[in-house]
């Protein structure tokens, strides 16, 4: 199948063919799966620590090793699906991503379980590295947006159901269900995506197995470094792993600076929109860490709410997000990306810091109010970014494009929850509240971040408009 965009001219809202939609429900699915398995080993880290005789510490790396997996590795896969196909990179992490889920329900102890999740954090991060530039292959480039907008309201959903999804299977079940659920889903997927997703463009470059490892390397020991940090760790551990990314972290430009499809794409850095975007990306969602880290404690720690009512009040948010995502995305066919970005982190910024302010005892309208807010924000930066991300970039660096969005999306919200667990440890139980403003000044930057997309959007126009003359 040819991408879509050939075949739709710009200005001609021609409906989707049907294969594209099937293409479009199987990859949605596997992103809706991934992003479901993060919510919800989130949620029952408490029961499954408990089945498996583990201290609260030890159970932290299900959560952690499966995250590192995957922001270790989504350049690499981005990068192997410019080289084979985005195709048969999703397929085979989709593969491997369901074969590793039934290995972690079949898990008797945490090294076990916690290796099945590095193996489902692979199978993670094949599927995200190359599903927005499936996506971008699946819609014309004028909707690119909508298209960017239907992942953002998956993406949205899945985060808000996660929690609710875990706390029913649990109240049921054994913790091991909460695997089992992804293996039929795994193959209902597998099922639509075999005959229907299409073949993209194929890179002239191979890959390149040094560049690989470095990137494994210093991605990995970023992690390290965040997570030790954010734990007050001895500094002796910190300053090591900062000082592994930093050393394969120059040894790994430095073999990309010359490249013409480097795996670390320099090259779409040295465009000002694309960086930009990368960082607003990586602020906005270091502010939604910061908050979705800390609004737990401060719901029931400092405002003293059940979990019940915490869970019911954190829902708005990601709600809202579901629903506001692909208006943006349409938004952002007709607006500037910057413009809607700058607004949305600003909505954000003034989410975050009205609810650390909050009174001593809110009512819940009060509360639902500010977090409807910051869902706003974020809804209305996400899809637009993304969209700024895929088209500042050719369509033959669309895999590394798409492994930036879903690299910034990680580190962004590893940094906050890091530095949610380092505002804890230095104000106690004023925590939270620090936290919280953490989170609305990264949002701040990353809306002056995004604003400096209009600067640097009039220059390349205006530079292309003397050049035509």
């Amino acid at each position: 199948m040819s991408d879509l965009s050939n075949a739709c001219a710009p200005g001609i809202d021609a409906p989707m063919p049907a294969a594209n939609r099937f293409a479009m429900v199987a990859v949605m699915l596997a992103v809706a799966l991934a992003t479901l398995d993060t919510a919800i080993a989130n949620t029952a880290l408490p029961a499954i620590a408990t089945a498996l005789h583990a201290t609260p510490a030890e159970s932290v790396w299900i959560v952690n090793g499966y995250q590192l997996a995957m922001v270790a590795t989504i350049l690499p896969f981005a990068a192997l699906g410019d080289v084979f196909g985005h195709r048969r990179v999703y397929i085979g992490g989709l593969a491997l991503f369901t074969a590793a889920s039934l290995a972690c329900a079949a898990a008797p102890t945490l090294p076990l379980l916690t290796a099945a999740r590095l193996l489902q954090g692979l199978g993670g991060s094949a599927i995200t590295s190359v599903s927005i530039a499936l996506v971008s292959a699946l819609y014309p480039r004028h909707r690119l947006g909508r298209g960017v907008g239907v992942n953002a309201l998956v993406v949205g959903v899945s985060v808000a159901v996660g929690p609710t999804i875990a706390s029913l299977i649990l109240s049921t079940a054994s913790w091991s269900w909460l695997f089992i659920i992804n293996v039929p889903l795994g193959v209902i997927a597998l099922v639509f995506a075999l005959p229907v997703l299409p073949q993209t463009p194929r890179g002239a470059h191979p890959l390149d197995p040094v560049a690989a490892v470095l990137n494994v390397i210093t991605f990995a020991s970023l992690i390290v470094a965040l997570g030790e940090g954010g734990q007050r760790a001895p500094t002796i551990r910190v300053l090591g792993a900062l000082v592994i990314t930093l050393v394969f972290g120059v040894c790994l430009m430095r073999r990309e600076a010359t490249r013409l499809a480097p795996m670390l794409p320099v090259d779409l850095f040295r465009r000002p929109e694309f960086a930009l975007s990368a960082v607003t990306a990586v602020c906005a969602f270091a502010a939604q860490g910061f908050a979705f880290v800390s609004l737990p404690f401060y719901f029931e720690d400092a405002l003293h709410l059940s979990q019940m009512e915490t869970g019911f009040l954190i829902t708005p948010w990601p709600v809202v997000v579901a629903l506001v995502a692909p208006v943006a995305g349409r938004l952002s066919d007709r607006y500037p990306p910057g413009a809607l970005g700058a607004a949305g982190l600003a909505c954000l910024c003034a989410g975050l810091v009205s609810l650390s302010l909050l009174p001593a005892h809110p009512s819940v309208y009060a509360i639902a109010v500010r977090m409807a807010i910051c869902g706003v924000g974020f809804g209305l930066f996400q899809s637009p970014n993304i969209k700024a991300l895929m088209a500042s970039a050719p369509h033959a660096r669309s895999g590394g494009a798409s492994g930036v969005v879903a690299t910034s999306r990680l580190i962004g919200q590893a940094t906050g929850a890091a530095l949610v667990a380092l505002c804890f440890g230095l104000a106690g139980q004023h925590g939270p509240i620090l936290a919280l403003l953490g989170g609305a000044i990264f949002a701040g930057i990353g809306g002056i971040a995004s604003g400096l997309r209009l600067m640097a959007r009039s220059h390349r126009l205006g530079s292309a408009g003397w050049a035509d003359r």
